[in-house]
């Protein structure tokens, strides 16, 4: 079995509605906020229980000091419906990190907050519990992210360890009608929904700076894009560093 982040998505997905900035009038020079924490949330348009997470997650996505993003999965597609943004990395990286931490637990809607602690999603005060206390320790690694001249410059601060950096392309929001299923006739919306990951470099403890064609992020299904640093321990795991694009 391959590891689960190293699956690039190239395939094409359902084009739905876009709202947000695109990626190509994004301002360049507009600085973004150092996450304090990377928010990811697996779930599934039929799962009766996403709904009151996708929408918590919509909150979330509005604090600047926040990196959250929607990972829908596809194991529940077998119910009547199968969801539209949905992807089998995605599931693929969610049993990754449910290894690492050695628990197992794979459900929906799970929050998992920098990369090794998970909640049930739609629990407000469970997730701002965990939330305080992942800012008030922030990701270990400074990540800035930049872009002119048809390049994207990523420049990661020194520390210790080594870790592998990854680029995901990103849908600012989405909203689905979904017909069947247990959500049937309901209409769901979804904040920072991934499209695809990919491995762009690696990080071996000293500063360094990674210089990217702009064009690995243009995707049409995708307005802006994230980079992410995993502990590099062999496993979907901790994130130690997160960085956003200009604008996001």
């Amino acid at each position: 079995m391959k590891h689960p982040l190293t699956t690039t998505l190239t395939g094409l997905f359902m084009a739905l509605s876009l709202s947000g900035t695109a990626l190509s009038q994004t301002p360049q020079g507009e600085p973004t906020r150092k996450p304090r924490a990377v928010l990811e949330l697996f779930t599934s348009q039929g799962c009766s229980s996403c709904p009151a997470a996708d929408a918590l997650f919509v909150e979330f996505a509005r604090d600047p000091e926040l990196l959250v993003l929607t990972l829908p999965v596809d194991y529940w597609d077998y119910l009547g419906w199968k969801d539209t943004l949905a992807h089998a990395a995605f599931t693929q990286r969610q049993r990754g990190y449910a290894k690492s931490r050695g628990d197992g637990q794979i459900y929906t809607p799970q929050a998992v907050i920098d990369g090794v602690a998970h909640t049930v999603a739609s629990d407000r005060q469970s997730m701002m519990q965990i939330i305080a206390a992942h800012q008030a320790t922030p990701l270990p690694l400074d990540v800035a992210v930049s872009e002119a001249g048809g390049q994207i410059k990523v420049s990661v601060s020194g520390g210790a360890g080594s870790g592998s950096i990854w680029l995901l392309t990103v849908a600012r929001f989405r909203s689905v009608a979904i017909q069947r299923g247990e959500n049937r006739g309901r209409e769901v919306s979804y904040a920072n929904v991934v499209r695809s990951m990919m491995r762009v470099g690696d990080w071996r403890g000293a500063p360094m700076s990674l210089d990217l064609p702009a064009s690995l992020a243009r995707q049409a299904d995708a307005e802006t894009y994230a980079v992410l640093i995993h502990s590099d321990d062999g496993k979907v795991g901790r994130v130690i560093g997160a960085g956003k694009a200009p604008g996001f």
